[in-house]
């Protein structure tokens, strides 16, 4: 692995919400484009740090290759994890950074994060259906389908998918 996994730092929280909002938009997961309302919530990583965990992977140049937000379930950022679950969302690589592990490893630091927790039994996600490469990740690393937690933010938009993994 040609990189490192730790937590944001201030100086690079605007350089990763641009990170996530690019891999959102260009691969076209945000329904209403660049006018789409959580755009800026996927934007602020000052907030996102203020209530989660944000992780980064980076390069030995110092380089930011993606990022991920982690959170206990009863967290603000918790959309369907409870106290007693962990949960982890907006997980994000740079297109040039793709196909060199980025994604799987932010993830791995998740788990890790998730049985570092007191009383977690499970760490969930929610992913859109087409996201496909982020679904090979979760079932390469042993996360199964929880469709009875799949929902939808919006009213009328394709439910998000559930996933979770035993800790």
């Amino acid at each position: 692995m040609d990189f490192t996994i730790r937590a944001v730092r201030p100086e690079e929280h605007e350089e990763l919400g641009e990170i996530t909002a690019r891999a959102y938009l260009d691969d076209g997961h945000l329904t209403f484009g660049e006018d789409d309302a959580y755009l800026p919530v996927m934007k602020d990583v000052t907030r996102r740090v203020a209530e989660a965990e944000v992780l980064v992977a980076v390069d030995a140049s110092g380089a930011l290759l993606g990022g991920v937000t982690f959170t206990p379930g009863g967290g603000e950022w918790a959309d369907i994890a409870v106290p007693g679950e962990a949960e982890f969302r907006l997980l994000a690589v740079a297109r040039a950074a793709r196909g060199r592990g980025v994604g799987e490893a932010l993830v791995r630091a998740c788990v890790e994060r998730a049985h570092s927790l007191d009383g977690c039994a499970r760490l969930v996600l929610s992913t859109q259906d087409r996201m496909a490469s982020a679904h090979r990740i979760y079932e390469r690393l042993g996360f199964t389908r929880l469709p009875e937690r799949d929902w939808s933010p919006v009213p009328g938009l394709s439910p998000l998918l559930a996933f979770s993994l035993e800790i």
